[in-house]
């Protein structure tokens, strides 16, 4: 695709490969809309024998969602047709130059090969996956988003009547203080004399270093509703941007 025709686009294009074989089909609707919050996912294909009556769940899913199912027969024993014939597809996708990104939904660590060379390309690569998902798979990509994250989403917390955010994390998610020891190491990274940090910049040091970053994870909608609770930081605004700086 020409240059002019990407800058005319206000959202990134992805293709989106999702290997049926390994997600659950009751999570495809909200994986779909969390890729939309992040760009427009323009080519949506679906990979499984579907042949096996294994698949069943997901053959309304593609009909209901309008996804475009791509069959794929294990002629040899041992073999992940499903995994070939995806990988042969994204190869094919990647040469047509039309898109900005891919986005890989699988927890399979076969699909790293794959994720290094569509980087190599130039191109983003986000994945999605659960919290099986290998490290090798989670770090190769941009960024990786857990699936837990997506169809679980983080209770807004209640101020106390004392005015102080509740300690009480989210049930199945890591205290907030976990997230302590990656916005020291951001801070540390960036090189700077001024002790306020840009909560943006601060994000993007993390994600760089951790591409399965997630402040839901901590039960937290937002970088900054996390940090407001740790007693390590103290927020400011400077112009529009959130600032913080070590409390020691």
């Amino acid at each position: 695709m020409p240059e002019r025709d990407r800058d005319r686009r206000s959202r990134p294009l992805y293709a989106v490969l999702i290997d049926a074989d390994n997600i659950p089909a009751k999570y495809a609707a909200p994986i779909l809309k969390e890729i939309t919050s992040f760009g427009e996912p323009a080519l949506r294909r679906v990979y499984g024998d579907w042949s096996s009556g294994r698949l069943n769940n997901w053959s309304k899913v593609v009909r209901d969602l309008g996804l475009v199912a791509h069959q794929e027969t294990a002629n040899t024993v041992g073999k992940n047709a499903s995994d070939i014939g995806l990988v042969i597809d994204a190869m094919d996708i990647l040469h047509t130059g039309r898109f900005d990104g891919f986005v890989l939904v699988s927890s399979d660590s076969d699909f790293t090969a794959l994720a290094n060379r569509v980087r190599e390309n130039g191109l983003d690569v986000i994945g999605i996956g659960e919290k099986k998902a290998p490290e090798a798979l989670r770090n190769v990509c941009n960024r990786f988003i857990l699936i837990e994250n997506i169809v679980d989403e983080p209770v807004q917390p209640k101020a106390a009547e004392s005015g102080r955010a509740p300690s009480a994390t989210v049930s199945g998610k890591v205290a907030p203080i976990e997230a302590v020891p990656l916005i020291l190491q951001a801070m540390d990274r960036i090189e700077q004399d001024d002790e306020w940090y840009a909560m943006g910049q601060i994000g993007q040091y993390i994600t760089a270093e951790h591409p399965d970053f997630d402040t839901r994870t901590y039960g937290k909608r937002k970088l900054s509703d996390l940090v407001m609770e740790l007693k390590r930081f103290e927020a400011k605004k400077i112009g529009n941007q959130l600032h913080i700086r070590r409390v020691d």
